[in-house]
C-alpha cells in the first residue's frame, strides 16, 4: 500500500488516442510479431512523489480475423510525467488504441512554506 504522507493530495486523469496504424498502414496494423507504441504524459504540475498512475484502454479497433492481444502499462513514473506504453504480438492487428490515465499523488499546499 502506498500511503500518502501529506493533507494535501491531487488527482489528474487524461486520454490519449495512442496511433491510428490503419490510416496509414502502421506496423500496429500491418505488422508481426512484438511491437510497440509509447507516449510522453507530461502533468501540467508537478507531484512531491511519483504518484500512483493507473492506464486502461478505452477504446480499441482491432481486426476481428486475428487473436487480440494487447498490454498497456504506465511506465518511467516521475513527478513531472510518465510513459503509457502500449505492447500488441503475434498476428495481432490494431487499427487503433485510446487509452485513459489516472494518477493520483501528492501534491503542494498553498499552506506549505520553505526556508531559503
Amino acid at each position: 500500500m502506498k500511503r500518502i504522507n501529506t493533507s494535501s493530495f491531487g488527482i489528474v486523469q487524461g486520454s490519449r488516442v495512442m496511433f491510428t496504424d490503419f490510416a496509414d498502414g502502421g506496423a500496429m496494423w500491418t505488422g508481426q510479431g512484438p511491437r510497440e507504441s509509447r507516449f510522453i504524459v507530461t502533468f501540467k504540475e508537478e507531484f512531491l512523489d511519483p504518484p500512483m498512475v493507473m492506464v486502461g484502454i478505452s477504446m480499441w479497433d482491432m481486426d476481428h480475423k486475428h487473436n487480440s492481444r494487447a498490454d498497456i502499462t504506465a511506465d518511467a513514473i516521475t513527478e513531472r510525467g510518465f510513459h503509457i506504453v502500449f505492447r500488441t504480438w503475434g498476428d495481432t492487428r490494431v487499427a487503433r488504441i485510446r487509452a485513459d490515465w489516472t494518477a493520483i499523488g501528492s501534491v503542494r499546499s498553498e499552506d506549505d512554506w520553505q526556508l531559503y
